[in-house]
């Protein structure tokens, strides 16, 4: 099978990433070098945005999430790739892209997202409550669930509710996703 092509340039973490990130697509890449990302990689990914798009895809772990915000912070619009923290685990216990399968890598390059400005919620604390994605006991399970079907890596409940505004994910999207759970 030929692999799939990324004509955005992708954003890793490090050269292990790149590697294997090259294993399961065939892309360019920019290494942030860990999460003290310095404004020469940040002039590389402004480039990188002008001319041919960019999507961040980092591991699924704290250093991956502060790197992630800090991109997203000087580039709000940019493209946003999440890998499941279930599919990359690492057989000695670590976590990142590095130990994902080539299908879970290419499974989230297919499933991106573009961060939109906000200038009006579509979904609502109230929405949340109604869902069962707060306030209950189970909120965390269904969270889960939901974040792993939209593959958009697991939030808390306040910062589900901006993701799901944030990428403008139907409401209707979510409460099918969520019927799932229950068969309601």
């Amino acid at each position: 099978m030929e692999k799939p092509v990324i004509k955005e340039v992708v954003i890793v973490e490090g050269r292990d990433d790149t590697r294997r990130l090259n294993e399961a697509v065939s892309c360019e890449t920019i290494e942030t070098r860990g999460s003290a990302i310095d404004d020469t990689v940040m002039d590389e990914i402004e480039v990188a945005l002008s001319t041919r798009g960019a999507i961040i895809f980092t591991d699924p772990d704290f250093p991956g999430h502060k790197i992630r915000n800090t991109i997203l912070e000087r580039f709000p619009g940019i493209k946003e790739a999440f890998l499941p923290r279930d599919k990359a685990k690492g057989r000695l216990g670590g976590i990142g892209i590095e130990h994902a399968s080539i299908e879970a890598i290419r499974e989230s390059l297919s499933q991106v997202y573009t961060n939109m400005p906000v200038t009006e919620e579509t979904v609502t604390i109230q929405d949340m409550t109604g869902w069962g994605l707060s306030g209950t006991a189970e909120a965390a399970v269904r969270r889960r669930h939901l974040c792993d079907r939209l593959n958009i890596g697991y939030a808390n409940a306040g910062q589900l509710r901006k993701k799901l505004n944030r990428y403008n994910i139907d409401k209707a999207r979510i409460a099918n996703i969520l019927e799932e759970l229950t068969g309601e």
